[in-house]
């Protein structure tokens, strides 16, 4: 049985607190990488490309970008940070003493991933319309997306954490599933080129939905098959976010 309240605001306001505290050495590790590939690749490699589906290389390449840096933020957050809280640091042993329980505590670090999620792609995004590639209203409807990425991709990290047994496991989950997903998810060149059972494969990942979904938005056309990215996204999140909080509630308490 869950047992969660709204206690799990004090863990998420405790995680504030030290982001806030830390905020600019963290702001070079979630928006180094987007912002170098966003103009390394976008502003240099793709003077030699020309157009891609009939934009930019550019225009292209930013939406993914987006959603990807909402990804790493919240996968980050919810594997090495709260594994070191966890194993390290005895943070979740010190905040489950008070009335705050080990639900909340995991509730409370997953909604802080989501957080750290939209605040990473926001900034991306706020790069990306003063570089003037965003031509439709309908990018407005970033931040909701931003945010069920961000739900998806902690939930699932937190997940990952309740089995992790060092920091050493995380390399498994990062190369041989996350940065898969980032190269294979219609990112840095469209789906198509892909060989029909790669393309299959590429349309089972929530990155691909969501680069989909983001590209749509950003360029102002109807998204396609949205029902079915926004199901793709919302429902394993929900299902992993169950499962994250039983497997951890376990693993502290055992």
């Amino acid at each position: 049985m869950i047992n969660l309240s709204i206690r799990f605001s004090r863990v998420w306001h405790r995680n504030f607190d030290v982001f806030v505290k830390y905020m600019y050495v963290s702001l070079i590790g979630n928006l180094g990488d987007p912002i170098l590939y966003l103009v390394a690749m976008g502003f240099g490699l793709g003077t030699f490309l020309g157009t891609i589906e009939g934009v930019s290389y550019v225009q292209f390449l930013a939406p993914g970008i987006i959603v990807s840096a909402a990804m790493f933020a919240a996968t980050y957050e919810c594997t090495y940070m709260s594994f070191l809280k966890m194993i390290h640091l005895k943070t979740y042993d010190a905040i489950i003493v008070t009335p705050v329980n080990i639900e909340d505590v995991v509730v409370g670090d997953i909604v802080w991933g989501t957080s750290k999620a939209l605040f990473s792609a926001g900034i991306v995004c706020v790069v990306v319309a003063a570089c003037g590639l965003m031509h439709s209203a309908w990018a407005l409807l970033l931040p909701l997306l931003i945010l069920i990425v961000g739900f998806h991709f902690a939930s699932l990290a937190m997940c990952v954490t309740s089995t992790c047994p060092n920091f050493d496991y995380y390399s498994y989950f990062f190369e041989l599933f996350i940065t898969p997903l980032f190269f294979f998810s219609g990112i840095f060149f469209p789906l198509t080129h892909f060989p029909p059972w790669l393309r299959l494969v590429a349309h089972c990942s929530p990155l691909t939905h969501a680069v989909e979904l983001s590209r749509a938005l950003i360029m102002g056309y109807p998204p396609p098959h949205a029902a079915i990215s926004v199901s793709i996204l919302i429902i394993p999140a929900i299902i992993l976010f169950y499962v994250s909080i039983v497997r951890m509630k376990k693993r502290i308490i055992k």
